[in-house]
């Protein structure tokens, strides 16, 4: 697989004016990668919805190109699968679920660790980067400040023998504009989201955790736990943006109604 990395002027030039019919990407599966469930909304929304509690999707995301596979997201690790009632995350906050794991949708799809030969995370949260050692020969693309953002008591994110582009800013994952990293900060301090430009479905924006859910994107909010306010503020009008320029689509990762509603693995979205 070809992985072109390109100066951050093309790479805006290529998010705004390349048309979806250059793409070399024909498939996008949506994976279920698990789910939440939180007794209060607010530690998304401060100050509404207080005590009201809420249900969240987790996905991960599949491409094909005729380069080769691409992963986004890898979800919650397939450990918590063997724990049916779920596990406790975020300090309390969370109960964690899934009822699948991520290498059986895989295996199922006909798909092997192996073949994937790229893959990126939105952000380094667990729910994000739970699987990221499935595929320990795959190719990593990551925010340079995400990466080099220290983890729990100083530690390392990521294992220092997995292959990794660390970046700085936008890229073009294939050179043709139809898989664009987005950088958007805010949520943590390497944050990206992808735009994805299928020919038939048209331009689809996965936010990873730039936005959680409807409500919070319609109305700005901004999660009290975000690294940077302001940052988060300008990463989701950097998205609407998009969303507008290329008349694409908002894919919420934990939004759960409209999760509910998308097409999952077999099916995909051309």
């Amino acid at each position: 697989m070809k992985f072109a990395r390109i100066a951050m002027a093309a790479c805006a030039l290529a998010v705004s004016s390349l048309p979806a019919s250059a793409a070399g990407v024909d498939k996008l599966y949506v994976l279920y990668c698990g789910e939440a469930s939180a007794t209060d909304q607010s530690r998304w929304s401060p100050g509404v919805n207080v005590g009201v509690p809420i249900e969240l999707s987790d996905n991960c995301y599949l491409i094909h190109h005729d380069q080769g596979w691409f992963l986004w997201d890898t979800g919650l690790a397939d450990a918590v699968a063997a724990t049916p009632e779920g596990v406790i995350g975020a300090n309390g906050a969370l109960r964690l679920k899934r009822s699948k794991t991520l290498a059986s949708q895989l295996d199922a799809l006909g798909v092997k660790p192996g073949d994937i030969k790229g893959m990126a995370i939105s952000h380094t949260h667990p729910d994000h980067v739970g699987n990221v050692e499935l595929f320990p020969q795959t190719m990593l693309f990551v925010q340079k400040a995400e990466y080099e953002w220290p983890g729990e008591g100083g530690a390392p994110r990521f294992k220092s023998e997995h292959p990794v582009t660390k970046l700085e800013g936008d890229y073009d994952v294939f050179g043709d504009g139809s898989v664009m990293i987005i950088s958007t900060p805010g949520h943590t301090p390497g944050h990206q989201a992808l735009l994805v430009r299928l020919p038939k479905t048209g331009a689809v924006v996965l936010s990873g955790d730039a936005v959680h859910f409807k409500a919070n994107w319609d109305n700005r909010r901004v999660p009290g736990p975000n690294f940077n306010k302001e940052q988060t503020l300008a990463s989701m009008q950097r998205i609407a943006d998009i969303v507008e320029k290329e008349h694409g689509q908002l894919w919420i990762n934990h939004d759960k109604p409209q999760s509910d509603a998308q097409k999952k693995a077999p099916d995909y979205y051309e």
